[in-house]
């Protein structure tokens, strides 16, 4: 069945393969292995019609045509689409590495509520100049990656975390948060119909990026009178690319903040980003990877202009800095949760952690420390190398040990080299409903 969140007069590529489920068992004449471009795939993403149901012709539902769409037979087996041919997966960066993509979009009055969404070829969206978030900047915005996995599976790494760090910024903006269900809903219809510019296992990820925003006109300084939610996507690699062999050059920075106290440090607020950009672009002149923020009283280290920061003391305790003004990222929870788990399983290894403590930081602690890494969504987990602050500057064994093992036991979750225990990751290929305000997978 068709979502009835849906808006009717959009191909939706994710929908199709439910469509194929409904449609008499036929030859589908578009198909051809092993790829297969589900039923009439390059008219599809062309915003082409699509060939009536029962009509003969390019749409029904062999295996053949759903094992490139996606979804399940009628014997219940799920099968996932091939990554692209043609494409040089091993130089990725990240950025947008392309626009041949589908994505989400949502629209919801002030007072209203989110109820349908549509599939649309990426490309520009049409906002008045008066535009809340174009004016007054009332606009977030989340990172997620799906994964392909060791098992052929595409996953998200818990993406139930993002849909409510998103709606907390939205309640802290004033903008209509979004519902977990919806939200997920459309991450899950995005995916599938991006699911073949997710990268072979190993060789990146399709980055997803919801952002919301208030998309209204209004003059005076206040709430929009409309929201826009988008998710667009794009294959990823590397975020510090220099870093994949060896390891990040970081400078500490004291000359300017991130984030003021009792501000928004907290939240994936827009406008936190922008001011990074000149302090940022001068340390990439000077050979540096990225700037690590130091608080106002420039003693104590917040995090990166895009990443939680982490080190690892000569005493194997494990540290980051406390919440507040830095973001509660989904990578930097996660490595704390993994490290705990290996200290209570009383690991020995290699790299083996004696504690994890959330507590102030400061300069001369990551300076003297053993390992230092960053931890984000982008960066995934990122050793440092080089730590400079002022005239003052340390280098790391780069992966430490302790990092190694935390990045191990992160990616090899991420990508089904190891079991989820944790029940981590999520499949929008597996059977969505909604019942109620919950979204099941069967």
């Amino acid at each position: 069945m068709l979502s009835s969140r849906i808006r009717p007069g959009v191909v939706v590529v994710s929908a199709v393969s439910l469509l194929l489920l409904l449609a008499p068992d036929a030859p589908c004449s578009a198909c051809t292995p092993p790829r297969g471009a589900f039923c009439n795939w390059d008219a599809a993403r062309s915003r082409l019609s699509l060939s009536p149901r029962g009509s003969g012709g390019d749409c029904h539902s062999s295996a053949r045509c759903l094992r490139a769409a996606g979804g399940q037979d009628d014997g219940r087996n799920l099968f996932y689409p091939e990554p692209r041919t043609g494409i040089n997966w091993a130089e990725l960066g990240f950025g947008l590495t392309t626009k041949d993509t589908f994505m989400a979009v949502a629209r919801c009055k002030r007072g209203a509520q989110w109820e349908e969404y549509s599939l649309e070829p990426y490309g520009p969206l049409q906002l008045e100049p008066a535009a809340t978030a174009l004016n007054y900047g009332q606009s977030i915005f989340e990172g997620m990656k799906a994964y392909r996995t060791a098992k052929g599976r595409i996953v998200l790494f818990r993406p139930q975390i993002n849909a409510r760090r998103l709606a907390e910024g939205a309640e802290r903006l004033m903008m209509p948060p979004v519902p977990e269900a919806f939200f997920l809903e459309m991450v899950a219809a995005l995916v599938r119909s991006n699911a073949d510019w997710v990268p072979p296992a190993g060789s990146g990820a399709l980055y997803m990026r919801p952002l919301l925003f208030g998309s209204g006109p209004g003059l005076g300084v206040g709430p929009s009178s409309e929201y826009t939610l988008v998710v667009y996507a794009a294959p990823v690699g590397e975020y510090f690319k220099a870093a994949a062999g060896g390891g990040a050059h970081m400078r500490l920075e004291s000359d300017h903040q991130r984030a003021a106290t009792r501000g928004v440090g907290n939240v994936k607020f827009a406008g936190n980003y922008a001011p990074c950009f000149l302090p940022q672009s001068q340390a990439r002149a000077d050979g540096f990877s990225d700037i690590i923020y130091l608080d106002e009283s420039g003693r104590w280290i917040e995090e990166a202009a895009a990443s939680n920061f982490f080190c690892v003391g000569q005493d194997r305790i494990l540290r980051t800095p406390t919440l507040g003004t830095i973001l509660p990222g989904v990578t930097r929870e996660s490595v704390l949760h993994l490290a705990r788990r290996l200290i209570d399983a009383k690991d020995t290894g290699p790299g083996a952690l004696l504690g994890v403590e959330e507590c102030q930081v400061s300069a001369q602690d990551a300076l003297s420390s053993a390992e230092v890494f960053v931890t984000g969504t982008g960066a995934g987990l990122t050793p440092v190398r080089r730590l400079v602050c002022g005239d003052q500057e340390a280098e790391f064994e780069c992966p430490g040990p302790a990092t190694q093992r935390l990045r191990d036991a992160l990616t090899g979750l991420q990508l089904e080299q190891h079991e989820d225990e944790l029940g981590w990751l999520w499949d929008p290929f597996k059977t969505q409903c909604t019942q109620g305000s919950s979204l099941i997978e069967e």
